[in-house]
């Protein structure tokens, strides 16, 4: 019986386990958007968000705690057929997304199911993003959506009151 044991072992040792874990969250952090199964997803979930959390207080310690948990992968890109350094992984996270939550209390990522299977084994796709990527351009794109609202409405009733007019 395995009553009250935690965690999910996914055919992996424990070595394998906390390699897969740390990979997939550098990439999450890389991308901001990556690919993978549910169970893997609901696996790094709590890992990435600790780590957010530790880029929240931005102190050394929270960075060397990162780097010991994380380790701290370079962000590469090909140009022009050369590999080009655009930084480390925890330079990204305590940079970038740190402070983009700050005034948040948690919840930094979210899980989208996807319709598609793998096609090997039929495991369920999902999409584990972080949180508030494109928040900025929602919110703005809501406010000039109101306003346009509000011109329309202004123009209606301008037009009414024209249309009032020339009745009388």
């Amino acid at each position: 019986m395995r009553h009250r044991v935690a965690g999910r072992r996914l055919s992996r040792t424990s070595e394998h386990r906390l390699a897969m874990r740390r990979n997939i969250v550098a990439s999450l952090f890389e991308h901001e958007t990556i690919s993978t199964t549910l169970e893997k997803a609901k696996d790094v979930k709590p890992f990435a968000e600790k780590l957010i959390t530790l880029a929240k207080k931005g102190t050394l310690a929270a960075r060397r705690r990162a780097i010991a948990l994380l380790g701290n992968r370079e962000i590469v890109s090909y140009e022009e057929n050369k590999l080009v350094r655009q930084g480390t992984v925890v330079g990204k996270l305590f940079s970038e997304l740190g402070p983009r939550y700050l005034d948040r209390p948690g919840g930094y990522t979210r899980i989208i199911h996807l319709s598609l299977r793998r096609l090997g084994d039929n495991g369920q796709l999902v999409l584990l993003q972080l949180v508030g990527k494109d928040e900025g351009l929602k919110k703005e794109s809501k406010s000039a959506a109101k306003k346009r609202s509000r011109k329309k409405t202004e123009e209606v009733s301008q037009a009414d009151s024209k249309i009032d007019e020339a009745d009388e």
